[in-house]
């Protein structure tokens, strides 16, 4: 039996960013935001193997103890941040942490759009080691496509995870089998 267990890292910022200013044009209302705990039990499913789970934050001065505390009680592990104002904390802590799990056998499922973390998804991503970014397709940084080739899996954050309760007001491509003409009447 192996120790190996899956990562997931959660770019909080990125995905809530992505949500306001993409997907909504708005700051998000709480019914229309992921339900985090499903996020963690389709890392569990998906690949059938724990989880360890770390939710990325920046913090300026006090913790938000009652988001801290609601993330604490569906199994992540938060990780606040702070720094100077031009500190992108979340990003080089993602990116850190990355690069320590590298140096390990470990799967990491990353849930970001953000294209910072290219290079450190490219070391991660070989033959055998399992490596998914989680985000909105139409809205992943372009990056990441080219190395689906090498083994990177791409995960929908609405579609594949199914971590929303309401539908997301988003334009992709319809494969014809699953077109319903009353979505558009």
């Amino acid at each position: 039996m192996s120790d190996e267990v899956t990562y997931l890292l959660v770019d909080g910022e990125n995905i809530d960013a992505t949500l306001g200013q993409s997907i909504f044009g708005r700051r998000p209302q709480p019914q229309e935001r992921p339900r985090w705990d499903r996020l963690i039990r389709f890392a569990e499913d998906h690949w059938g193997q724990p989880v360890k789970s770390l939710f990325f934050l920046a913090v300026n001065g006090e913790l938000p103890m009652p988001f801290v505390q609601a993330l604490t009680s569906l199994g992540y592990r938060p990780v606040p941040l702070s720094g100077g104002p031009d500190d992108k904390v979340v990003d080089i802590a993602i990116q850190r942490t990355l690069e320590a799990i590298a140096q390990r056998s470990d799967h990491v499922m990353l849930a970001s759009n953000d294209g910072d973390f290219l290079p450190q998804i490219d070391t991660l991503v070989h033959g055998r080691r399992r490596v998914g970014v989680i985000g909105f397709d139409e809205f992943r940084n372009g990056g990441f496509a080219a190395l689906k080739q090498r083994g990177l899996e791409l995960i929908d954050l609405e579609y594949d995870v199914e971590a929303f309760n309401v539908e997301l007001p988003r334009l992709r491509i319809i494969p014809i089998d699953e077109f319903d003409p009353l979505d558009f009447l």
